[in-house]
C-alpha cells in the first residue's frame, strides 16, 4: 500500500492526514509520523500498514478520552471502562443473519479494546488530566457538602472505581460534619416533638445518607436537649 499524500491537518494541531492509494484517509499524530517514518510516496509493507492502522485507532481512543474528561472528571477505571466498551451499532437484517464471530475472535477484540483504553488512560495521566488521588478528594468534598456521611462517601468511592489506596487521604479532607448533621436533624424534624416515631424516621433518613448509628444517636440527643431546654 502506497502513501499518496501526507499533510498536516488544517483543523487540529498535531494531527496529520495520510492519504493511501486506495483512496482511504488515515489520521495520525505527529509522533506517529516520525516513529513510523511516514512520507509521501512511501510503500508500506504489511506490518507497516498494520502499525499505521493501530496508530490511527489509538489516536482516536486518545481523542475520545480527552472528550470524556472534558465533560466531567472521572477515575481511571471509569475512563477505561467507557473506552473499552464495545460500540452498540444497530444491525441490519443481513448482519443479523450472518454467522456470529467465534469466541476467540471476540476475546481478541475485547483484549485489543482494553489494551488501547489502558494506553489512552496512561496518556491522560501523563498529561495531568487523570489523577485518582485528586478525583477521590473531589468526590469526598462534593458529597460531604451535600450532607452525606462517611459510609456514603466510601460507597461512592467504591462505585466510581477509585483504588482504596486513595480513600483514607481523601476522607481526611472531609470537614467536620457535626454542625451539618445537626442541621439535617433540624430540617428533618421541622421543630416536631422528639417522639419515638419522629426520632426513628429521622434516624432512618440519616442512616440512608451514610451516617453511623453512633453519629446519629449523638445528634438526636443534641436535638432532644435543645427541644426540652
Amino acid at each position: 500500500m502506497k502513501i499518496e499524500k501526507l499533510e498536516p491537518s488544517q483543523h487540529r494541531q498535531g494531527r496529520w492526514l495520510v492519504w493511501l492509494e486506495d483512496g482511504s484517509l488515515v489520521r495520525v499524530g505527529e509522533g506517529d509520523v516520525v516513529s513510523l517514518g511516514l512520507y509521501t510516496g512511501k510503500e508500506l509493507s504489511e506490518p507497516e500498514g498494520a502499525a499505521l492502522a493501530a496508530a490511527a485507532r489509538q489516536g482516536e481512543l486518545n481523542r475520545r478520552a480527552l472528550n470524556l474528561l472534558s465533560q466531567r472528571p472521572m477515575s481511571r477505571k471509569e475512563l477505561v471502562d467507557k473506552l473499552s466498551a464495545p460500540s452498540r451499532r444497530r444491525r441490519t437484517p443481513a448482519q443479523e443473519d450472518a454467522l456470529s464471530p467465534d469466541r476467540e475472535e471476540l476475546e481478541r477484540e475485547r483484549e485489543q479494546r482494553t489494551e488501547g483504553a489502558l494506553r489512552a488512560a496512561d496518556r491522560m495521566e501523563q498529561l495531568g488530566l487523570l489523577n485518582d488521588g485528586e478525583y477521590a478528594g473531589m468526590l469526598v468534598r462534593h458529597y460531604a457538602a451535600k450532607g452525606y456521611g462517611p459510609r456514603k462517601l466510601r460507597d461512592e468511592l467504591y462505585r466510581r472505581g477509585v483504588p482504596r489506596q486513595f480513600w483514607e487521604e481523601a476522607l481526611e479532607q472531609c470537614p467536620a460534619q457535626e454542625g451539618q448533621l445537626d442541621e439535617l436533624v433540624r430540617r428533618r424534624m421541622r421543630g416536631a416533638e422528639p417522639t419515638r416515631e419522629t426520632l426513628k424516621k429521622t434516624s432512618d433518613y440519616l442512616a440512608r445518607r451514610g451516617f453511623s448509628w453512633e453519629e446519629i444517636s449523638v445528634a438526636l440527643e443534641r436535638y432532644q436537649e435543645l427541644w426540652e431546654g
